[in-house]
């Protein structure tokens, strides 16, 4: 498949002035680590985007980092930052070769990053020497099992996609990935979208079509509490992750494996 390079993310960020036209993660980063020690904690996240999750932990208190390639997608985030009154660092630098100190992070985080690397070794293996000993991962990522991960395959393969997508992850392989990176899973995660795809689709196509404006969020209709019900019973039950459209897996880095020089919770500072 086609890869993804900083061109075309450039390409997206610098096209998207109106950052509220673009949907959001919800709440689904922060239902994930909300209950982790934030509060004057070190954060950083990779391949930040539009940072709008960042904020929402600089928010909670936390001392939050950016990274990303692409330096439109950091004046996006530096923007947000100064509307939103937070304080966030940004760095542009390459998500394999952080400038940061061993261990100077209790939290790292990315979401929609590792699909697009071919062989996500490298970047775990980055993820994990940044992490502090006993500090956490939050990995999230498409689920291969789902109608949206089948539609971004059709649509490079008929070069309709702006970007690439290299690899793709069932909840049971993000695990092991994770694992073999050397974390200890905590919990598989998720979320459905909001709304839902085929809404989004439709939306789309509309706006592509330039035939109708529909709303990014359509209104509750009659199905909004038996969805709400059905999801419910799917988070308790083994396989539901397998019907998210986003997979996670929050995973602890074991205390055991203490590098050399790691840095205390307070260095997040470029090396």
């Amino acid at each position: 498949m086609r890869e993804s390079t900083s061109a075309h993310w450039d390409r997206y960020w610098r096209e998207r002035p109106d950052i509220d036209a673009v949907y959001t993660n919800e709440d689904r980063i922060w239902n994930e680590v909300r209950d982790l020690p934030l509060s004057g904690r070190a954060v950083l996240e990779v391949g930040a985007g539009s940072g709008r999750d960042s904020l929402r932990l600089a928010r909670a208190g936390a001392r939050v980092f950016v990274l990303d390639y692409v330096p439109s997608a950091l004046e996006v985030i530096r923007r947000l930052a100064r509307e939103a009154g937070v304080e966030v660092l940004c760095v542009c630098a390459d998500a394999t070769r952080m400038p940061f100190r061993d261990g100077a992070f209790q939290l790292v985080f990315h979401q929609g990053l590792m699909e697009h690397f071919r062989d996500p070794r490298p970047l775990l293996r980055e993820n994990f020497r940044v992490t502090a000993p006993g500090g956490h991962c939050l990995i999230d990522v498409p689920q291969r099992y789902h109608p949206y991960t089948a539609a971004k395959h059709l649509m490079i393969a008929l070069n309709r996609w702006f970007a690439g997508w290299e690899t793709e992850y069932s909840p049971g392989s993000l695990r092991r990935v994770v694992r073999e990176a050397g974390y200890e899973v905590v919990r598989i995660g998720g979320d459905w979208m909001v709304p839902g795809f085929w809404y989004r689709s439709l939306r789309y196509l509309l706006l592509r079509g330039r035939i109708a404006r529909l709303p990014m969020y359509p209104r509750a209709g009659a199905l909004g509490a038996p969805q709400r019900r059905l999801r419910a019973w799917l988070r308790r039950k083994r396989l539901g992750p397998y019907s998210f459209a986003m997979v996670n897996v929050l995973a602890r880095r074991p205390r055991a494996a203490s590098t050399p020089g790691a840095a205390s919770e307070a260095e997040g500072e470029r090396a």
